[in-house]
């Protein structure tokens, strides 16, 4: 059996998969792990339901994905059994012209108000340690 066209059979084989795995396959998120847990937290719906991550998807269901803020309101067109590249990975659906406008329109937002996140908390970045040390030893902190 050669190992290339094995592939090709099974992609075109498939008729449905798990939801988990779609969104892992077309790029929504970076492990099926943390695609189980959106899945799970009601970040995902199928058809307007709330569903689990094992749930059978197939070309033509309607998915809502809620992800850091943004919305995207997709129709599935197509399966992959392996994640690909992006470029790939975007022709597994197709976007709502009012989906793309309203997520870009959050996006720009974001951008004008440079909500861009706080900074994680944890060990202080070498320039907040030198102005640590500044104020311990009494003098003008600065910028």
């Amino acid at each position: 059996m050669s190992g290339s066209g094995s592939m090709m059979d099974k992609t075109a084989e498939l008729t449905e998969m798990r939801l988990d795995k779609w969104l892992w396959a077309a790029r929504f998120y970076k492990t099926r792990q943390l695609a189980v847990e959106a899945i799970n937290g009601g970040k995902v719906h199928v058809d307007g339901r709330r569903v689990k991550p094992s749930r059978l998807i197939r070309p033509g269901n309607r998915l809502e994905i809620h992800k850091d803020g943004l919305s995207w309101s997709i129709e599935v067109v197509a399966l992959s059994a392996q994640r690909r590249p992006a470029p790939e990975a975007a022709q597994l659906y197709v976007e709502d012209e009012t989906s793309r406008l309203n997520r870009q329109e959050q996006v720009r937002a974001r951008r004008e108000t440079g909500a861009q996140g706080e900074r994680p908390r944890g060990r202080p970045t070498k320039r907040d340690r030198r102005m640590i040390e500044r104020l311990i030893r009494g003098g003008d902190p600065g910028l």
